[in-house]
């Protein structure tokens, strides 16, 4: 008997209930309960946010595949560039460890089952506060599973960021992006083809853990979170590494109609897309699956989540070949049913049918709520206190010092990032690029988040995220061919936070329509809270942008004693939600900087103009952090001083440490003097110390290396001692 408990615990409504009950014009059974839980589960059907994504821009002349697959796939130098993020919140939570390295598994699955082989890793990863403990080991925990995963599998961790927000305390953001390349005419697809297919599993046997994984990240947590720990995979770098190589061999030799990532799940979310998208049905026999604990039940088969598996349609007459490519890998490869003319889900065990329902009803029958939304309040403050003279020597110290700014190096050299030795800038030094063997063009990745700008304002927040990735490729001279996102947010039925997703979604909308860039795909992460208490909005941006010329790449080692150092673009008198309004004041509200998007444009078109003319050194972006603190990193990199004489036409606070949007740094052995956007030649590349000159008066006189130290010790002192 399926009763109101029953429906709770798959999370499931009452309303939701009838409607499996009118689709099957019955009741179902608790197999098909658990179907309809997993694959209705907001993780899995976006039944909250499909009605608002559908607004976002999916076309592009360098776009091959935009949003319903596995992965986007756009075009660069005559390759196919694949590249997705997914979130792993939730399970990061609940185990760090395992969290995160089964989130960097299942992001590389979704790039080789597209056919490419994946070529970097890069993540944007939210925690608490590192003054609190708990905070320090999760992100501990966190980090040694991404390269507990990611190296082992042998793809580098190229880029990526970390920020620090209380409300992060309680629930962790960890977003992956996977980036793959494959050849243009050999990209594969979520596909059955035609009845008569056998459906192959491949990979390691089905055990229970994940079971409802993807119910779970589909709702809030409470204040217990241990019983959840089942809900978390457990992965196997090793096991994934040898998939990878025997599924590519496979798709080489073209045995295959189609394929899927056993993901969130499992076995019932592979087998009933592949069929829904084709037309067809599927019947498998849960008695082949190769399991790994004793006495599992159906339920337990279709729902588990167990990592390293895949499911493949194979051609007929190819399945022996198949089998002897994963055999010769070391992976068990099994036929566990086929595609039928009859367009139903059917479950067959020991002889028995345990489920047989429609097929769309599962892959695309689930409710799409228009939930109702309010406005979010928009965050105006500034304090006129925030606008005084500090001694900015001792304030640059503070900011560069703190968890918001301070060297990544402990996190990242825990990372294989020269891996495929298609690394060609090092992290911690803006976009990653990286070479496209055999071509003179390489590629930019990026991936940018500011929970500070979507607290304060979500929908100028989010169009701001996506003006600043692509200002950070544009700062290796590379133009955006589209993007990825990750959406993370709080509880959507609450009207607030329903709100906040719509704003930033329309933001979303009107900057990448602005700069004619898809959407090729990502995930929307909903019940980001804990005890009532939701995250921020945070948007995660991650932009793949193509570089015609590598020979003209700017980069720290070009730069040379007497070279120029030039400011671009517009400043403003924006201080609010900035770093240093959180290291001097413990403040993370107050406006939002505002932007003009053609200004934005022009900028970004003017700097890569500049370095595709071998102008250009060096050149950065200024957020978050503002002039200085940027300066500072670039000038640890370049291993030089530098001498600035500036003439601020706003408050000091503001040019140093503002973070308006539409400003860029170039370093440049060449007098710079015209261009279309504002130009300031601010000072020379000299001796060891960074000193600052406000209308003649010094205002900052730091030397590089003690700066460095500041700037390097944080993480060490914090996690070595």
């Amino acid at each position: 008997m399926i009763d109101r408990k029953l429906l709770e615990e798959h999370n499931l409504t009452e309303e939701e209930y009838m409607k499996i009950k009118e689709i099957l014009g019955r009741e179902p059974n608790l197999v098909e309960l658990g179907l309809f839980s997993v694959m209705w589960s907001e993780h899995c059907s976006y039944k909250s946010s499909r009605i608002h994504l559908s607004k976002l821009p999916t076309r592009g002349k360098y776009l091959i595949q935009g949003p319903g697959e596995n992965a986007g796939v756009v075009e660069a130098a005559g390759k196919a560039v694949v590249f997705k993020v997914e979130s792993h919140n939730h399970p990061s939570f609940v185990e760090p460890y395992q969290g995160a390295a089964t989130g960097v598994g299942g992001i590389l699955r979704d790039i080789f089952t597209m056919g490419a082989r994946p070529i970097a890793l890069l993540d944007s990863l939210h925690f608490g506060p590192l003054s609190n403990p708990r905070n320090r080991a999760i992100m501990e925990g966190v980090v040694s599973g991404i390269a507990g995963y990611g190296n082992p599998m042998g793809v580098p961790t190229v880029g990526g960021e970390i920020d620090f927000e209380e409300e992060f305390s309680h629930n962790p953001l960890v977003n992956v992006m996977c980036v793959g390349i494959a050849e243009r005419d050999r990209i594969f697809y979520a596909r059955a083809g035609e009845p008569g297919l056998s459906l192959i599993y491949a990979g390691a046997p089905t055990g229970r853990d994940g079971i409802h994984g993807a119910t779970m990240a589909s709702a809030e947590f409470g204040s217990e979170t241990e019983h959840k720990k089942v809900n978390v995979q457990v992965g196997d770098p090793f096991k994934e590494k040898l998939l990878l190589e025997a599924t590519l061999e496979v798709m080489e030799k073209n045995l295959i109609v189609g394929i899927q990532d056993m993901g969130a799940a499992g076995l019932t979310s592979s087998s009933s897309e592949m069929a829904s998208k084709s037309g067809v049905g599927v019947e498998l026999n849960l008695d082949n699956v190769p399991l790994r604990e004793e006495g599992m039940t159906p339920y337990e088969i279709l729902l588990s989540e167990s990592q390293e598996r895949m499911l493949m349609v194979a051609r007929k007459g190819k399945e022996g070949e198949i089998k002897d490519i994963f055999e010769k890998w070391g992976i068990e490869a099994r036929v566990v049913g086929r595609t039928i003319k009859e367009k139903r889900f059917k479950a067959v065990w020991k002889g028995k049918v345990v489920a047989d329902v429609p097929v769309d009803s599962l892959a695309g029958a689930a409710p799409k709520y228009d939930r109702p939304y309010t406005k979010p309040t928009i965050d105006e403050k500034l304090d006129t206190e925030w606008l005084e003279k500090r001694d900015w020597g001792e304030v640059l110290r503070k900011v560069i010092s703190s968890e918001y700014m301070a060297s990544r190096k402990w996190v990242y050299e825990q990372y294989d990032h020269m891996v495929q030795i298609n690394t060609v800038l090092l992290p911690g030094l803006g976009p990653s690029v990286l070479r496209i063997k055999g071509k003179k063009e390489g590629i930019a990745l990026t991936i940018d988040t500011n929970p500070s700008w979507g607290r304060s304002n979500p929908r100028l927040g989010a169009v701001l995220t996506v003006a600043e990735a692509f200002r950070n490729l544009a700062s290796v001279g590379a133009e955006p061919l589209g993007i990825t996102n990750c959406l993370n947010f709080g509880n959507p039925e609450k009207p607030e936070i329903m709100g906040q997703f719509v704003e930033t979604v329309e933001g979303m909308k009107e900057a990448l329509e602005f700069f004619d860039v898809p959407v090729t795909g990502g995930n929307v992460s909903f019940y980001n809270e804990t005890e009532g208490k939701a995250i921020p909005p945070s948007v995660a941006i991650g932009a793949v942008g193509l570089i015609p010329d590598l020979s003209v790449l700017p980069g720290p080692e070009r730069v040379e004693e007497g070279d120029w150092i030039y400011l671009l673009g517009w400043t403003g008198e924006d201080i609010g939600s900035s770093i240093y309004l959180k290291v001097v004041f413990g403040e993370s509200g107050g406006k939002v900087p505002e932007i003009d998007l053609r200004q934005e444009k022009e900028l970004q078109s003017e700097v890569i103009k500049l370095i595709r003319e071998n102008q250009v050194s060096f050149a950065f972006d200024l957020a978050p952090g503002g002039l200085l603190p940027n300066l500072a990193e670039a000038l640890f990199a370049i291993n030089r001083g530098a001498v600035l004489r500036i003439k601020p036409q706003v408050e000091e606070v503001f040019y140093l440490y503002g973070e308006s949007p539409s400003r860029m740094v170039i370093i440049s052995p060449y007098e710079i003097t015209s261009t279309r956007v504002p130009i300031e030649k601010i000072g020379r590349i000299e001796g060891d110390r960074l000193t600052v000159f406000s209308h003649g008066r010094k205002i900052v006189d730091e030397g590089v290396d003690s700066l460095k130290k500041t700037w390097e010790d944080f993480f060490h002192i914090l996690f070595d001692r």
